[in-house]
């Protein structure tokens, strides 16, 4: 059975004040590219059903069977100074784990530096931050109901999958637009994110925009966003893959 259809009555019915404006499509090519388009302004949500050429960070491809994910992208013009642009995706991921984790009622859904989210070391959700005007555009695509077969690759899995629980998409994109307006528009520090990040005090491997690739421990997410190795490395844009658990 087809989870709800997403309702921009029905998120916005949801919401506790004003800014947000959302729209609801039922398919395009991608949502972070028709906002852009549209010449936003703050508080702009578009969300569809389907998205035939959504990406994610790196150019990625990001695609999923209809009614399965909530895949949106809003701009927001906060506080936080672009040139600390750093700290923007790490306060989108905390806000969109924070919200599953509350309408799951669990604590098991944990960030990957700089923008997955992750259940049990499987990816969840990504987000695609990208600066316009003055502002920030933020698109999201979070695996729903996803079922097994429907995953793209082996290490996903969906909100449905982890918890056995098919959340109502309109609460789930009601409470994620509430934690951003809160987080990014609030400007807070790190702090919160920092307990929930999974990558610090793992091994991991980063492949640099040079090419080159390290391999060191992550020891801590500076206020600024970068992730600072054993080593001393300060890393602010990478490609992450975790090599070991939580060290002891």
């Amino acid at each position: 059975m087809n989870p709800e259809v997403l309702s921009a009555q029905a998120v916005v019915g949801a919401l506790k004040g004003g800014y947000w404006r959302v729209s609801v499509i039922e398919e395009t090519p991608s949502t972070q590219t028709l906002i852009r388009e549209s010449k936003p302004t703050a508080g702009d949500v578009i969300t569809a059903e389907y998205q035939s050429a959504g990406r994610g960070r790196l150019d990625r491809t990001f695609e999923a069977k209809k009614y399965s994910a909530l895949l949106f992208s809003c701009y927001m013009e906060p506080e936080i100074q672009l040139t600390n642009f750093g700290k923007i995706p790490l306060l989108a991921g905390l806000s969109v784990a924070n919200a599953i984790n509350k309408l799951t009622n669990s604590s098991s859904f944990k960030c990957k530096w700089p923008n997955d989210i992750l259940f049990n070391n499987k990816k969840v959700a990504g987000l695609l931050c990208e600066t316009l005007g003055r502002g920030v555009l933020i698109g999201i695509g979070i695996n729903v109901t996803t079922s097994l077969e429907e995953l793209p690759v082996s290490h996903a899995t969906s909100i449905a999958l982890a918890t056995g629980q098919n959340l109502n998409r309109n609460e789930l994109l009601a409470e994620i637009l509430s934690e951003l307006d809160l987080n990014i528009n609030g400007n807070k520090d790190l702090r919160e994110y920092r307990k929930i990040c999974q990558t610090i005090g793992l091994e991991i491997s980063a492949e640099l925009p040079t090419g080159e690739v390290v391999e060191d421990v992550a020891d801590e997410v500076a206020e600024s966003g970068a992730l600072i190795l054993r080593s001393g490395l300060e890393i602010t844009v990478g490609d992450l893959v975790h090599l070991t658990s939580k060290l002891q």
